[in-house]
C-alpha cells in the first residue's frame, strides 16, 4: 500500500520526455497503476505518493537532465519516507543500476519493455527495502499484462511494436528499447476496436519503425506454414476498415521499410491520412553511408515520387541531424537542397550530440558548435518559410476536422486536426453555447481555412458531419505545390 489505511487515495505523478512512445507508455503505467493500485493521477509531485520519471536518451546529456530532476525531487521524499520515487524510459536501460548508485533514494528502475511489471517492482521494495531494477528486454509481453487502454477524447496512441534493428550508427534505441518485435495483428486490431467503443474516431499508430510491423493474420494458420505474414499495408487496411475509425495516422516510418504495398495503400485508403513522417536525417550521401541509415538521396526522392503520385496532396514531414561527424559545407548544402526539391512541410530538427556507446560517438567531431547552430537555424528557416507557404495555400479552402477539445488560448473557443496534421481553432457555431460544446467534441465538422498564423489555422465552422468527413478532392489540401522530386 502506498498510503497508511484510512488516508486519502493514493496518487502517481509521472513525468513524460521524448517521442510519443513515451507518450503511450506512461499512459499504459497510469491505466496499470490504477487498475492494481488504484492509483489516481496527480497534478504536481508534491501531491503523489509515487512518482516516475519515463525519461528519453535521444537528446544531449539525458542522463543529467534527469539526475537533475531527481534532486528536485529528493526533498519530498526527505518529508515523506513512503513516497516511492521511479526511473523508467530508455535513460533507465542505459544507466541501470548506476541510477541507484548515484541517487540511493530511488526505489524503482525500470526499462520500457518491464513496464508491466511496476505493481511487483512496488511491493518487492515495500517488502525487502531494497531498490528494485528490471531493465531487461523480455520480447513484448508487457502488452500481454496491461489492462485495456482507457482514452479520454477522440484521439488516440497505439503501439504496435518496439525496439528498432537498424542500428544507426548515431541512435541508442536499439540498445535500449531491443530488437524489433510486432504485436500480434489481433492484439493491435483488438486495440483499436476497444478504443472506438470509448468513442475515439482517429488513431496513430506507433513504433520506432512502425513500417516494420510483420504479422500473421492467422497466428494458428501459420504456425502451420498455411498463412501468409502480412505487412504493414494490410495491417493499415484492417484498421481503416474498423466501424467508428475514421482516421488513421502513424509514426514514426523509416525510409527502408516503405514498401510499394505501403504507398499503393495511399492510393486506397482515403481514411490514411495525406500526412506522412518520413525521417532522412541528411541530404547528403556520405553522411548517410556515415549514419549506416541504408539509403540513398536518390532512393528516398524516388518514395516521395511515387508517394505523391497515388495521393498528390500528401504532406511530408521530416527528422533531420545537422552537424553530424565530417559534415562540411557541401555536405549540409545537399541537405538544403533535398529540403527545398521535396517541399517538407514541418521537421524534427537537431544538432548532433554523442550518444555514450553508439558508433558515431567514436567519430571525429570536429566542426565547431556555432557552425552547427548557425546551419541549423538555415535548415529551420527553410522549412518554416515552406510549411507557411502551404498553409497560405489552405487559406479558403474547407478542411474536414476532427474536434479534440477546448482551445488551449481561448477556452471559449474549440481546437481540432486537419488531414495534413495542421491545428485549427474555431468559435463554436451559433447554435452551440460556449460553455456546453462537449456534445460536438470528438465529432467531424467541416471549416473554411480563414487566417494563417505562425504556428496554427484559424476557420469557421461550415458543416458538421457526426459520422466521419466527407473525402472529396475539393477537402484536399494541396502540400505538392512546392515539390520538384
Amino acid at each position: 500500500m502506498l498510503k497508511p489505511p484510512g488516508k486519502d487515495a493514493a496518487k502517481v505523478y509521472i513525468r513524460t520526455f521524448g517521442c510519443q512512445m513515451n507518450e503511450y507508455d506512461s499512459d499504459r503505467m497510469a491505466d496499470l497503476l490504477a487498475a492494481s493500485e488504484g492509483l489516481s493521477r496527480a497534478q504536481t509531485p508534491e501531491e503523489a505518493d509515487l512518482i516516475l520519471f519515463n525519461t528519453c536518451s535521444v537528446r544531449e546529456k539525458a542522463a543529467e537532465k534527469v539526475f537533475s530532476d531527481l534532486g528536485k525531487v529528493r526533498e519530498l521524499k526527505a518529508r515523506n519516507p513512503r513516497l516511492l520515487i521511479g526511473v523508467g524510459g530508455c535513460v533507465a536501460s542505459q544507466e541501470g543500476a548506476s541510477i541507484v548508485a548515484r541517487a540511493p533514494y530511488v526505489d524503482i528502475v525500470f526499462g520500457p519493455q518491464t513496464l508491466h511489471r511496476l505493481p511487483e517492482l512496488i511491493r518487492q521494495r515495500r517488502r525487502t527495502g531494497q531498490a528494485q531494477i528490471d531493465i531487461r528486454f523480455p520480447e513484448i509481453e508487457k502488452f500481454d499484462a496491461l489492462p485495456a487502454p482507457s482514452v479520454k477524447g477522440a484521439s488516440a496512441f497505439v503501439s504496435i511494436m518496439e525496439g528498432c534493428s537498424k542500428y544507426c550508427s548515431f541512435c541508442v534505441v536499439p540498445y535500449t528499447r531491443g530488437e524489433e518485435v510486432s504485436r500480434t495483428f489481433d492484439e493491435v486490431i483488438g486495440e483499436v476496436a476497444e478504443l472506438t467503443a470509448q468513442g475515439v474516431r482517429e488513431v496513430t499508430l506507433l513504433g520506432q519503425n512502425v513500417n516494420a510491423w510483420r504479422g500473421p493474420t492467422d497466428p494458428q494458420a501459420q504456425a502451420a506454414g498455411l498463412a501468409p505474414i502480412a505487412d504493414f499495408a494490410t495491417l493499415l487496411e484492417y484498421v481503416c476498415a474498423i466501424p467508428g475509425i475514421e482516421r488513421v495516422r502513424y509514426t514514426t516510418s523509416h525510409p527502408r521499410e516503405f514498401t510499394p504495398t505501403l504507398i499503393e495503400a495511399y492510393r486506397r485508403l482515403p481514411k490514411l491520412v495525406s500526412h506522412v513522417h518520413l525521417p532522412v536525417q541528411s541530404g547528403s550521401d556520405r553522411i548517410l553511408a556515415a549514419m549506416k541509415r541504408g539509403y540513398t538521396v536518390l532512393e528516398y526522392k524516388a518514395i516521395v515520387r511515387r508517394l505523391r503520385a497515388a495521393r498528390p496532396d500528401i504532406c511530408i514531414s521530416s527528422d533531420f541531424i545537422v552537424g553530424f561527424p565530417g559534415e562540411t559545407e557541401a555536405d549540409f548544402a545537399a541537405t538544403l537542397r533535398l529540403a527545398g526539391e521535396v517541399g517538407f512541410d514541418d521537421s524534427y530538427s537537431f544538432i548532433y550530440s554523442a550518444r555514450p556507446g553508439t558508433p558515431a560517438a567514436d567519430l571525429n567531431d570536429d566542426t565547431p558548435q556555432a557552425i552547427k547552430l548557425e546551419r541549423l537555424k538555415r535548415l529551420q528557416a527553410l522549412i518554416e518559410q515552406q510549411a507557411r507557404s502551404i498553409s497560405q495555400a489552405m487559406l479558403g479552402s474547407v478542411q474536414p476536422v476532427l474536434i479534440e477539445g477546448r482551445s488551449r488560448r481561448n477556452p471559449a473557443e474549440l481546437c481540432g486536426r486537419t488531414d495534413n496534421n495542421r491545428t485549427v481553432n474555431f468559435a463554436p457555431p451559433t447554435n452551440v453555447l460556449a460553455g456546453q460544446c462537449e456534445p460536438i467534441i470528438g465529432r467531424f465538422t467541416n471549416l473554411k481555412i480563414t487566417e494563417v498564423l505562425a504556428h496554427s489555422l484559424r476557420g469557421v465552422w461550415v458543416e458538421s458531419h457526426p459520422h466521419g468527413p466527407v473525402w472529396s478532392n475539393e477537402n484536399a489540401s494541396d502540400c505538392s505545390h512546392q515539390s520538384s522530386v
